[in-house]
């Protein structure tokens, strides 16, 4: 009760602090997710139509997302140093299995009398790929990228195991000097930031989604 008692002073100290640590957590998430996009997005269009290609990259990211945080931060960090390095790797590997899964569901549900009328009026490959499947496929993209974001924004937090940059100092910090006078402040200052930083980005990307979907495609 004396911490969160202290809470307000605490916040009141440390609120530049608490502004700069949210802006790095919300820079590191934005790169990976922003790696992980494009990264995933590629892969996905390469394999949608190719059945076993398909099932090995699904498996193989879904696949990774079993690694525990912990222990491929520990991995990375002799080889990558510590701080951004084996933060931003180790999002953009989780972030993968979202939006490789959604590009290629998304691709795969374009109706196939859309496809054929494409065709039958000349489009090639590449043009039926961007100009028509891509559009249309673009809301349940932007589905699996929001679901990257939130799996990214927790994960993020943990990084601070390697002195990766946010919140997760905050939190690592009051863990690790529990019993003190602002162990409590610090862990749940870094967490609740955390939840604030999530509940944020997912309305944007709502947003987002609502800005660049064709009407005819807005549920």
């Amino acid at each position: 009760m004396d911490g969160l008692s202290g809470l307000p002073k605490f916040l009141e100290r440390r609120w530049d602090e608490i502004l700069q640590l949210t802006l790095q957590h919300l820079a590191v998430v934005a790169l990976s997710l922003l790696l992980a996009m494009v990264l995933g997005v590629l892969i996905g269009t390469a394999v949608w139509n190719r059945p076993v290609a398909r099932s090995v990259s699904i498996t193989s990211a879904g696949i990774a997302l079993t690694i525990p945080s912990l222990a491929l931060l520990a991995i990375l960090s002799p080889v990558l140093g510590l701080g951004w390095g084996p933060t931003v790797v180790a999002l953009v590997f989780y972030s993968l299995l979202p939006i490789i899964r959604n590009t290629v569901v998304g691709l795969r549900e374009v109706p196939s009398e859309v496809l054929e009328s494409a065709r039958g009026i000349g489009m090639v490959p590449l043009a039926i790929l961007w100009r028509i499947q891509m559009p249309i496929a673009w809301p349940v993209i932007l589905t699996g990228v929001r679901v990257a974001a939130q799996l990214t924004i927790g994960i993020a937090a943990i990084a601070a195991y390697v002195a990766g940059p946010g919140l997760g100092q905050y939190i690592f910090k009051g863990l690790s000097s529990l019993g003190s006078r602002n162990a409590l402040n610090y862990a749940l200052t870094g967490t609740v930031a955390v939840v604030v930083l999530a509940l944020l980005v997912d309305a944007a990307f709502i947003l987002i989604t609502r800005l660049t979907t064709s009407r005819g495609l807005r549920a």
